[in-house]
């Protein structure tokens, strides 16, 4: 009861925190008068230059106005205003990665290596770009579907910028041409990792042969026993400019467990987006050991094929004068789970592993936003930076053991720019209910925080920092429904049968960008700093042992590559309970596991507890 108190105040606390910082921005963001000190600034300038004394005490006080890059040169805002006017022509233009340019057309490449690389490299198709466009010939010219479409040819892993550009078809004309200038990026990415006991390699296509579709395959062996598995992905993102994608995903580790399935899909991937849903079958097979009553641990089958359907509608409520979407978001779901082998009853009594049928339906309302800023997960690359906030409830039933069970669950999110840095939160609750009582409840808190960018010199910094809670009550006493922190559930690399009912994990990121590049790669070093803790009702969290983990290494960028591709990692475990002390892995850790959220609502589902 006392802790449940606690979670009430912390969530109030942190709603009238994020009041506070709302107001203060909208007050900064009044626009007030200022006079122009320009030609004052001109005039001291000028005059210091008489003798080297004031020149010296002009270096001290003013801070020179040092040119743009030829980058920013030569990108002139347009503020042209076509909205209404008539789309004659869209031209597209794809470039390869080496010595070319989104701004400058005269740009080419300058040498041998760069020529090089451009014939190794296969350019994106035209049409690839073109059915990511929210616009099309003879349509009206709409800004703010042009902005998007470019925010979501920049989305694309295989592009480095793009820039797209409007001109009038002649003077006084009703119709406009649209050019659309797209960098690829180098997209063929190694994938490489070691450790003492077994080794994997691979690699991952983001534009399979221009198209846009991406391939990814990564091999694993174990020294040991000589055990191999396979793991490959194929992914259709967009099929003919609907936002329908597709996924093929079959896996097969070194214990002959397997999953292999198909995911159709299309999300809420713009605030226009009105239609979204999906379908998701497959099959799963796994022997992992469970717990008898004598305390006794023996492997046990898990095998089932799922079928998962949604569908959802959003609808525009309101917009900003800054571009601000706000939808209403209704949805629906059914997910059926269909066991063909499960554990025996001495091993399951409460048969936690059996077929379910789950119908679920959510309401709410979200409001989104884009932000362009740069130095987050690429080195210098414009980047879309989502900002606003969720208000979500979720209800539904459960149809499992022959008994119907009402859930109830609620979200609410919010993220914004502050004066210290980027900020944003996510609460959810949810729980089931029977017989007037609540069972498997799940509290979940999880924060993004990330600083402004800070310069030493001519490096640039950030630090990231990345808290995620998760609370249960009244949780099924089985493996299955309980909280590791293997992998990404927690740390990444640790792997141990650790469990418990409520887990913190702590992730704190310090990421250089490097101005230096050798050959025309960039090494950014970065240190990570993760500690996990594991609580349950006979051991609270403050008690238990927290593990913890640290990593040092480089991310090898480069300009004209996606930026998290190559990275050389070394982690440092203190402890992992039945592998040993002092454990060292390489390459567990990628700087994308720090991801932002979307603040996109989407499919209805119970609160993510794992």
């Amino acid at each position: 009861m006392l802790l449940n108190r606690k979670i009430v105040v912390f969530i109030l606390l942190c709603f009238c925190l994020q009041s506070i910082h709302s107001q203060t921005d909208s007050i900064k963001n009044k626009k007030t008068e200022r006079k122009d000190t320009t030609e004052v600034y001109n005039r001291i300038r000028n005059y210091s230059k008489k003798n080297k004394f004031t020149q010296t005490l002009h270096k001290l006080l003013f801070k020179a106005k040092k040119p743009r890059k030829k980058e920013e040169l030569l990108i002139q805002t347009d503020t042209a205003n076509y909205n209404g006017k008539i789309i004659r022509h869209i031209n597209i233009v794809t470039l390869d990665p080496f010595g070319h340019s989104v701004a400058d057309t005269t740009q080419m490449p300058r040498n041998w290596g760069e020529r090089t690389g451009n014939r190794l490299h296969l350019k994106t198709k035209k049409i690839a770009i073109y059915n990511l466009l929210l616009f099309k010939r003879n349509s009206t010219y709409d800004n703010y579907k042009v902005q998007e479409s470019e925010r979501l040819i920049r989305a694309q892993k295989y592009v480095t910028a793009v820039r797209i550009t409007k001109q009038l078809a002649g003077q006084a004309s009703d119709s406009v041409d649209v050019t659309i200038r797209v960098l690829d990026s180098w997209s063929t990415i190694p994938k490489f990792s070691i450790s003492s006991n077994q080794m994997s390699i691979g690699f991952k296509e983001k534009d399979f042969f221009g198209s846009g579709q991406q391939l990814e395959y990564r091999y694993t062996n174990r020294f040991d026993d000589g055990r191999n598995g396979n793991e490959v992905t194929y992914t259709v993102p967009n099929i003919k400019n609907t936002y329908i994608g597709t996924t093929l995903y079959y896996k097969m580790d070194l214990d002959n467990n397997y999953l292999k399935s198909i995911n159709v899909e299309r999300l809420f991937y713009s605030p226009l987006t009105q239609w979204a849903g999906g379908v998701y079958v497959g099959q799963s097979f796994r022997k992992d050991t469970l717990q008898a009553p004598d305390m006794t641990f023996a492997f046990q089958p898990f095998k089932y094929n799922f079928q998962d359907f949604w569908g959802g509608k959003a609808t525009k409520v309101h917009e900003d004068s800054d571009n601000g979407i706000t939808n209403l978001v209704t949805t629906a779901r059914f997910l059926n789970v269909d066991y063909s082998e499960s554990p025996s009853d001495v091993y399951d009594p409460t048969h936690f592993y059996s077929d379910e049928k789950l119908i679920l339906t959510g309401i709410g309302l979200n409001r989104r936003k884009f932000i362009k800023d740069s130095y987050i997960f690429r080195n210098g690359q414009t980047e879309d930076v989502p900002i606003g906030r969720i208000y979500g409830l979720t209800f539904g039933y459960q149809y499992k053991n022959q008994m119907w069970r009402p859930y109830a669950g609620a979200q609410f999110s919010f993220g914004n720019y502050y004066r210290l840095g980027f900020l944003s939160m996510n609460f959810e609750a949810g729980t089931f209910f029977h017989q007037s009582k609540t069972y498997q409840t799940a509290f979940l808190m999880e924060t993004n925080y990330f600083t402004k960018l800070y310069n030493i010199g001519t490096w640039r910094l950030r630090q990231f920092v990345n808290p995620r809670i998760v609370l249960g009550s009244n949780r099924e006493d089985i493996i299955g429904d309980q909280l590791n922190i293997n992998d990404q559930n927690g740390l990444a690399g640790f792997n141990a049968a650790v469990y418990g009912t409520s887990k913190m994990v702590l992730s704190l990121q310090t990421q250089t960008y490097s101005p230096h590049a050798v050959l025309g790669f960039r090494l950014n070093p970065f240190f990570n700093y993760s500690v996990a803790v594991l609580g349950s009702p006979d051991n609270a969290m403050l008690r238990s042992k927290p593990y913890s983990k640290f990593t040092l290494g480089v991310i090898v960028s480069n300009d004209y590559l996606v930026f998290s591709s190559f990275q050389l990692s070394l982690s440092y475990y203190p402890t992992i309970p039945y592998q040993g002390d002092n454990v060292f892995k390489t390459n567990t850790f990628e700087t994308t596991d720090f991801g932002l959220q979307s603040f996109e609502l989407a499919k209805p589902r119970v609160v993510d507890y794992k």
